[in-house]
């Protein structure tokens, strides 16, 4: 079965979704917006919601990015719901590894075995300067601090066994043999434990990464449960998709680690609705604000690249120095595709290189099956480029064509994440 995400942006996913006449962009700070989206999502039997975070506010005039706190937000989002999954983006580069296994485990337990925790190692500068850096760290060295994350969180999380908690009242709430310090003395951190919270429903929240450089593939195949992808075409997915798996046997696991590319999907009744809807979010986008969007993309300031004219050269991908699996994207499309400025902006308008499919729902769920069966995707994390109409359309017209072709559940069939995706709980 294909696993199916919503990624929850602002108003959706295309630069210009909030210009949109019909657009909730009124709506941002309202927690029944992100509550109505879950029970949305729900409604289409998906895996999980996900958000994204970021730590600066760069550009507000162009709209819209980061609002409300995502795991604040989804405390309130699992009280709404009942089966679906609940993602949130956590910074391994500025949370402490107890302040994020609490707030994730406590997370697991309001929801009832739904959480997962997606990490990142932060991108910009920006993000740096808001928690006491002068600029990023290193590469490297945020790797290495990830990977000390991850093992501190999955230790706390472990501090307590599952039969930990005895709750007489005559006697012991719980039994103190059950419950130990981890002593984690790193390169990074310094955690005695044990965690507050007592261990949570799915014993470990699900660790989804997304890693596209060298550093980011080898954790991501070693310690990710489920993985977040970049792809441009199935070309580009099937080559990151075969590594990743080559890499998890390599590191000798069993589990089956789905890949999940973004997907961002125009859904009408032809071919030309679908590519309709498409155009009018992209005339809405000014041309100054994608400008400074490639920017970000390419690590140098395009706002005054001419729009007509073909792309300028760009450095090669090794030479690099920011998030690479973008920047690989960006670099795919000039090379397939030659288009001039104007062109790369309309590419990158929704999604930011994630594949694109406009069509019919029966020519969408063909893709999609046909990434499914090639080695391209265990299933799609789907940015609409408006919500929530985009994930409307694709919710009541392409889900059931899946479904009818046993491609994807009519029911849920288990009540936590790790079921949703066919993970076994952990052994404390």
């Amino acid at each position: 079965m294909l696993h199916l995400n919503l990624f929850i942006m602002g108003c959706g996913h295309h630069r210009a979704a909030w210009r949109h006449p019909d657009s909730t962009v009124e709506r941002l700070g309202d927690i029944r917006y992100y509550e109505e989206l879950a029970q949305l999502a729900e409604r289409g039997k998906f895996d999980a919601v996900f958000f994204a975070d970021g730590a600066a506010a760069e550009n507000v005039g162009d709209g819209p990015k980061w609002y409300l706190e995502p795991l604040t937000a989804m405390a309130a989002m699992s009280r709404a719901t009942e089966r679906i999954g609940l993602i949130s983006t956590v910074s391994s580069t500025f949370f402490t590894p107890f302040h994020a296994a609490r707030m994730v485990a406590s997370l697991d337990h309001i929801s009832g075995g739904r959480m997962g925790w997606n990490v990142v190692t932060s991108m910009f500068d920006s993000e740096a300067r808001n928690h006491g850096y002068e600029s990023m760290p290193g590469h490297d060295w945020r790797y290495a601090r990830a990977e000390e994350f991850i093992d501190t969180c999955l230790k706390l999380w472990d501090s307590w066994s599952d039969d930990a908690l005895v709750i007489d009242r005559q006697g012991s709430y719980a039994n103190p043999e059950s419950v130990h310090r981890i002593e984690h003395h790193g390169d990074h951190f310094l955690v005695d434990g044990p965690l507050t919270v007592p261990r949570s429903p799915q014993g470990h929240p699900v660790l989804f990464q997304a890693g596209a450089s060298e550093q980011g593939r080898d954790l991501a195949a070693r310690r990710a449960e489920a993985i977040y992808a970049v792809a441009y075409d199935l070309e580009a997915s099937q080559a990151y998709y075969r590594d990743i798996k080559r890499r998890v046997r390599a590191a000798g696991r069993t589990d089956p680690v789905p890949i999940m590319p973004g997907l961002v999907t125009y859904v009408g009744s032809t071919e030309a609705e679908a590519r309709a809807k498409q155009h009018e979010l992209d005339v809405l986008l000014p041309p100054m604000d994608a400008l400074r969007q490639l920017s970000q993309y390419v690590g140098q300031d395009c706002t005054g690249w001419e729009l007509d004219a073909p792309v300028p050269s760009l450095p090669p991908l090794e030479a690099f120095t920011g998030p690479k699996g973008r920047y690989a994207t960006v670099l795919r499309i000039i090379h397939t595709e030659q288009p001039t400025v104007r062109g790369l902006l309309g590419r990158l308008a929704a999604g930011g290189g994630h594949c694109n499919m406009v069509g019919t729902p029966e020519q969408i769920a063909d893709q999609m099956e046909h990434w499914f069966m090639n080695e391209g995707a265990d299933g799609f994390n789907l940015m609409p480029p408006s919500l929530p109409g985009s994930i409307e359309d694709f919710i009541e017209h392409v889900v059931p064509v899946l479904q009818k072709r046993g491609l994807f559940r009519t029911e849920y069939e288990t009540t936590t994440l790790r079921g949703h995706l066919g993970l076994q709980r952990p052994a404390a």
